[in-house]
């Protein structure tokens, strides 16, 4: 089997529905055949290292452990799921502080066992702050960690398809923007549906309302249907996000990544934005919208800005001025 690599991929958090099916969607991707799982609930990373040595893939050297220093020693590239999950009723912004707290563990672990990592994907809520959290705990360049935020707009391409009765895939140009969460921006004034622009299929303003609420309901709308938060789908596109970082095909969802610019007005957050990962890191460029657009990107910027701020007043990470202690690269 031909790989992409054969440098460590690290899956924190294995032991869990999301992990298990990275650590399968990784080999079926042939990313790399050095893969270690990890999760400190012994059990459940166990059994799903068994079942991954049940499926025989070719040349796989997959590892299990509970040891963050075995886990973390060497890796290249990373992939966590390892906090909490949302459970019906709850909002991502609900796990703030226990997630929060978590990712800054995980930075640390990066700082003191695998400095030389090439690229970390955060992918457990609310991923812009504990992405952010990790990001400033573990000492790594804003390029070398991304956070996930595909499925905001990869749920809005659904909505599109199914309004328009067009294949998914013939949706383009709607992306949704700033945070994963409930104030997320939703650009789709540029959209393409089967080549048209989105104003020739006479969208009425009722519609667009309820599409929005699709696409902003879309995590809670799956817990509903399957009694627990998505796996399938944050797997899959958080293994092409590494897959991208390894050298492979080219990332071009969004991803959060971390925005520090004043001629974009956006600041000292992590937040989705027009992006591309590639084995250089990710890459960020300015979003364009209509006023009304932009105006949502800027509230999902405040509403980021408030949640940075509640975990500083935690004091889960040290005031903005001051993360240049912890890590030179902000």
């Amino acid at each position: 089997m031909k790989f992409l690599t054969d440098e460590k991929l690290l899956i924190v958090g294995a032991g869990g529905m999301i992990g298990s099916n990275m650590a399968q969607t990784a080999m079926m991707l042939g990313l790399t055949p050095n893969i270690c799982l990890y999760d400190i609930y012994e059990p459940g990373v166990h059994g799903v290292a068994e079942e991954m040595y049940h499926c025989a893939f070719p040349e796989a050297n997959i590892t299990w452990t509970v040891d963050p220093e075995v886990a973390f020693k060497d890796a290249k590239y990373i992939i966590s799921s390892g906090g909490a999950p949302r459970k019906e009723g709850m909002t991502r912004e609900d796990l703030l502080k226990g997630n929060c707290q978590i990712a800054a563990e995980f930075g640390e672990l990066i700082e003191k066992y695998c400095p030389d990592v090439k690229h970390v994907v955060v992918i457990f809520n609310p991923a812009d702050v504990t992405a952010l959290t990790a990001l400033i705990r573990s000492g790594l360049k804003p390029n070398q960690l991304t956070s996930l935020a595909a499925l905001d707009s990869t749920r809005l391409q659904e909505a599109l398809a199914a309004e328009c009765g067009v294949q998914q895939c013939k949706v383009t140009n709607a992306y949704t923007y700033g945070g994963h969460g409930e104030a997320m921006a939703v650009f789709a004034s540029e959209a393409l549906i089967d080549g048209k622009p989105i104003s020739e299929y006479n969208i009425s303003e009722e519609r667009w309302a309820e599409i929005k609420h699709t696409t902003i309901q879309g995590g809670s709308n799956i817990i509903k249907l399957r009694g627990r938060s998505s796996f399938q789908s944050p797997a899959y596109q958080a293994v092409k996000m590494i897959e991208a970082a390894m050298g492979g095909e080219k990332f071009t969802w969004p991803a959060g990544c971390y925005v520090n610019c004043d001629k974009i007005g956006f600041k000292n957050v992590m937040m989705a934005m027009p992006t591309v990962i590639d084995a250089d890191g990710v890459h960020y460029t300015a979003p364009k919208g209509t006023p009304e657009e932009m105006a949502a990107l800027q509230a999902s910027y405040e509403h980021l800005c408030k949640m940075r701020d509640e975990i500083v007043s935690l004091g889960i990470v040290p005031p903005v001025a001051e993360w240049y202690k912890e890590n030179p690269n902000l």
